[in-house]
């Protein structure tokens, strides 16, 4: 849309008030709303005040004023909001240079679709991440100097049989066999299409929703695959509208990787695939069906995957998930078909321009703007250098002695490892001015003062059980 249709759509649907939505730097939504008469056709170039100190990991409080600028892409009626009110995805615009702000995770992204036309690679990148989720019907959680707890509690869980229920009709998912179940065990079917819905009133298009493997209501919604900042936008619409449909029906809705123990985590595994011209680039003759510049892609990925993790695995909770010796994909190999490799190559279908590479160890705690904007510059990265992907691996790498996993490398195994990757291994996000050294030493002090400090400075009731009578 051009701004003055922006203003036609907003009188048309009956809008009262505008809602501004924008990002933080870890990666969740901030809004503000204004009555609509404030939105004129200049607005989208002069844009909306606010402070940014305020906002995490952004500016000084000597240096707050920042610009909101709407982006007349994104205009659609926001289907949760009780009064009519129109939305819009904003960019972050410094107000004294107006130059984009480059702590804007959207930007970093739109910088990394700008640098994949510059280089000259191809012309669009799309992503399609697969967000697993938890559904639970109550969270409660403390801790202060002196005591701490977690408890989550959910209908289908399956810890729940026992329960008196008056009365208790069972049908609760066992432990890992929540995949695919047909109602009354799927309990959530009704919710989930309602979450669709929603989805679909924004312009998002679903290909499918299921239960997931895990007791307890985990799901996943499969959103249809777009290019790389439209699939930002997305994602957190994602977030936004499944949470609020899971409120609005008494329930609450986590991304969080690892909620419950022995039972399966939520991962984000994200198709990526690279287009030039109306054509795909990753079909050829190679392994897989892959072309010579996909395998190229796939050495970049793994290369730098452990730096990736930063930003695709960006909690301490990620690496919960993240453990050796469990159906995690943390050995960085690929493979044709096997769901036990951190990269996958799906064989749905023969058509080339289904051919695309699947990683599958990001999860949905991460922003989708670093995240896809990550991989796609590791995946560059190895295309430009031509670094090899080694020899793909077609055997349950779950069932391999450690001999044979010697050579194989992993993710890390928790968030400050990762931290430390990315400290070391960050030139390739670099190119382009796609991260800047400030978005890199940022993110890190943030991820280590106000996570990974804290998580490590605290006791754990299981260190109770485990050494309280040392």
């Amino acid at each position: 849309m051009k701004p003055k249709e922006v203003l036609e759509f907003a009188k048309k649907n009956g809008a009262i008030m505008l809602d501004l939505k924008f990002m933080d730097f870890p990666g969740l939504w901030q809004h503000f709303s204004v009555p609509i008469d404030q939105l004129k056709e200049s607005s989208f170039e002069e844009g909306f005040g606010f402070d940014g100190s305020s906002i995490r990991g952004w500016q000084p409080i000597h240096a707050s004023d920042m610009l909101v600028v709407p982006d007349a892409e994104t205009t659609v009626m926001d289907p949760v909001m009780k009064h009519p009110t129109l939305s819009l995805i904003c960019n972050i615009v410094d107000p004294v240079t107006k130059e984009a702000y480059t702590r804007d995770p959207r930007n970093i992204a739109r910088k990394a679709e700008k640098y994949l036309q510059s280089a000259g690679i191809g012309d669009t990148a799309y992503f399609g991440p697969e967000a697993e989720f938890f559904i639970f019907d109550d969270v409660r959680f403390s801790q202060d100097e002196h005591s701490s707890f977690h408890c989550i509690d959910s209908s289908e869980g399956f810890w729940n049989s026992g329960r008196e229920e008056k009365p208790n009709l069972g049908y609760k998912p066992r432990y890992k066999e929540g995949y695919f179940p047909a109602p009354p065990t799927d309990s959530l079917q009704d919710l989930r299409t309602e979450m669709v819905l929603v989805l679909q009133a924004v312009g998002i298009e679903i290909e499918a929703q299921h239960h997931e493997v895990a007791t307890a209501g985990q799901g996943e919604i499969d959103m249809r695959f777009a290019p790389l900042v439209k699939m930002g936008d997305n994602l957190m619409w994602f977030k936004y509208l499944l949470k609020n449909v899971a409120r609005k029906n008494g329930k609450t809705v986590t991304f969080m990787p690892k909620p419950i123990l022995g039972d399966n985590g939520s991962g984000m595994h994200v198709h990526c695939s690279i287009w030039k011209d109306g054509k795909p680039l990753f079909a050829g003759g190679e392994y897989g069906g892959l072309s010579t510049l996909a395998l190229h892609f796939i050495g970049g990925v793994i290369k730098h995957a452990p730096a990736v993790c930063a930003f695709t695995c960006p909690t301490t909770n990620s690496y919960r998930r993240l453990v050796p010796g469990f159906e995690a994909p943390i050995n960085l190999a690929y493979s044709s078909r096997n769901r036990s490799a951190a990269l996958r190559i799906p064989m749905y279908s023969a058509d080339p321009k289904a051919k695309r590479v699947e990683i599958r160890f990001p999860d949905g705690s991460c922003n989708g703007y670093l995240a896809f904007a990550a991989m796609l510059m590791a995946g560059l990265d190895g295309i430009q250098k031509k670094l090899p992907a080694g020899n793909p691996l077609d055997k349950d790498i779950y069932g391999l002695s450690p001999e044979e996993l010697k050579g194989v490398p992993s993710t890390p195994g928790s968030l400050e490892e990762a931290l430390g990757a990315l400290e070391k291994d960050h030139e390739f996000l670099l190119k382009g001015d796609v991260f800047t050294p400030d978005v890199i030493d940022t993110w890190i002090e943030y991820k280590m003062r106000s996570e990974v400090n804290p998580v490590r400075m605290r006791p754990t009731p299981w260190e109770f059980a485990l050494y309280f009578d040392c």
